[in-house]
């Protein structure tokens, strides 16, 4: 715990951003430094609850010790404070950015009052570890003489890397993009995560002895047999690739485009790979996004980075109640309430309710979105409830730039997955045991490519644990 009564002393301070009107015109981060003193404080605000539901299962994925960092920020013993955080997170600088933590929304405060900041306390220890030159590489003692191939550079394949070298297994991470990093590099835009960030942990990683080899796609440059002939292990977290598409009349227009494409493309742009001539650009374009979540919020960012007219946000789902109280109604489970991220903050016409029927253009090019109004309606014997359209609420938007950012179903069958001929569960992800196998006795299994699309946290936590089973079954 912190201070015995810190939290009746001290009100929560959360991140101070940059106005909108200033963050929109680069890609940087906006949060502004905060003072240690205060970090301090709000450490202190960490009560006795007894039973810390901020690191149990409704709170942190990876079980940090939420409670002992806390307390040692509020005595300003920093590294000791590092020390318990990497106990249980490999990058807490990547979830310090850009996790929902929903330790927060667990945490006791949570009941009657505003939560400690958590996420704030978490990011402020790792990155004045970076600062005092703390974070080291931890190279194995000794080596096991076996070969673990990783397949995919995400946050699960990361820690898994990290894990599993630590170790002593030789590991070797395969990544098709240019440079590691997985989502974290090329689907979260800069302004959430600047890029540096990774490379400077991938530094770490690489002096542990970590081999990465990019720009190899697995099943296509080198073949799934090559893959298990020379490894003991395989271990895939390509991640859920195959993004949910809308099969509607008029998809085949230009100016449709799934999200991540639009994204990816960004974020090699900010990097300087790519020219603003050869990217999907909105400057000047009536914007319409499909899908509520973190993915469409971040065309949003982008999109008002690059320029656009006007900006659109469409969600077939219902508006959650807006909530305007600091404690959660629904504790200590994730509460379905309304939230406005920090690029809706920046401005966009947010809609509810909303099915897109159709597109229609001229010469080849979207124009206009033909939709209209839903309501749900519950199921029967136990089936999920489905929307309804409503007689009477089409309507029209004009636009010129549609991005589809409606989740990810599951992994993507490519030619790697399809010559290991491992079993998938009814949904479409790769089929695991508790020990994250799969139907091959030397392949295993994790991340968004077993579980489906979910939280980096949950990435990391899941890397952890495959690592545990690769390195069991290894020895």
């Amino acid at each position: 715990m912190g201070k015995a009564n810190g939290f009746l002393e001290y009100k929560r301070q959360s991140f101070v951003y940059d106005k909108p009107q200033k963050r929109v015109k680069n890609y940087k981060e906006f949060m502004r430094p905060v003072n240690p003193d205060v970090i301090s404080e709000q450490g202190a605000r960490c009560m006795d609850c007894g039973t810390p539901f901020c690191h149990s299962e409704f709170g942190c994925p990876v079980m940090n010790l939420i409670p002992e960092w806390n307390d040692l920020v509020y005595r300003r013993h920093w590294k000791e404070a590092y020390e318990r955080l990497t106990m249980t997170n490999n990058f807490p600088e990547f979830t310090g950015r850009v996790c929902p933590a929903p330790c927060e929304t667990a945490c006791t405060l949570s009941i009657n009052d505003s939560p400690v900041t958590i996420k704030q306390i978490e990011l402020a220890v790792i990155e004045r570890a970076f600062a005092e030159n703390w974070v080291k590489p931890q190279p194995p003692r000794k080596e096991s003489g076996k070969k673990v191939a990783v397949v995919g550079s995400g946050p699960a394949g990361l820690a898994a890397a990290q894990q599993l070298r630590r170790n002593g297994h030789q590991v070797f991470v395969y990544e098709k993009s240019p440079r590691p990093g997985g989502l974290l590099r090329y689907g979260i835009p800069d302004f959430k995560l600047e890029k540096h960030i990774i490379d400077r942990r991938l530094r770490i990683l690489e002096a542990e002895g970590v081999q990465f080899i990019c720009g190899v796609e697995v099943g296509e440059d080198i073949s799934a047999r090559y893959l298990r002939k020379n490894h003991d292990a395989i271990l895939i977290t390509t991640g859920a690739g195959e993004a949910r598409d809308l099969k509607v009349p008029g998809r085949e227009l230009k100016g449709i485009h799934l999200a991540l494409e639009y994204l990816t493309q960004s974020n090699l742009y900010v990097e300087g790979s790519l020219n603003k001539e050869e990217i999907i650009w909105a400057e000047g374009k009536k914007v319409l996004v499909i899908g509520g979540g973190d993915t469409g919020s971040d065309c949003i960012g982008t999109a008002h980075r690059q320029g656009a007219k006007e900006i659109y946000q469409f969600e077939i789902m219902p508006m959650p109640p807006r909530w305007d109280k600091s404690r959660n109604p629904q504790w200590p489970f994730w509460p379905n309430i309304l939230r406005t991220s920090s690029s809706q903050e920046e401005g966009c016409e947010r809609k509810w309710n909303v099915s897109t029927e159709a597109f229609s253009g001229k010469n080849g090019y979207v124009q206009k979105a033909r939709c209209r109004r839903v309501k749900w309606q519950p199921g029967e014997n136990g089936k999920k409830s489905y929307p309804q359209p409503l007689e009477g609420s089409e309507f029209e938007v004009e636009t010129d730039l549609v991005l589809l950012a409606m989740g990810f179903v599951h992994v993507k069958y490519d030619r790697f997955i399809r010559h290991l001929n491992i079993e998938r569960t009814p949904i479409g992800n790769i089929k695991t045991d508790e020990m994250h196998r799969t139907s091959l006795e030397d392949v295993f299994a994790v991340g968004d490519a077993a579980s489906g699309a979910s939280l980096v946290v949950r990435a990391i936590q899941g890397g952890r644990k495959a690592a545990e089973a690769v390195h069991a079954y290894l020895s």
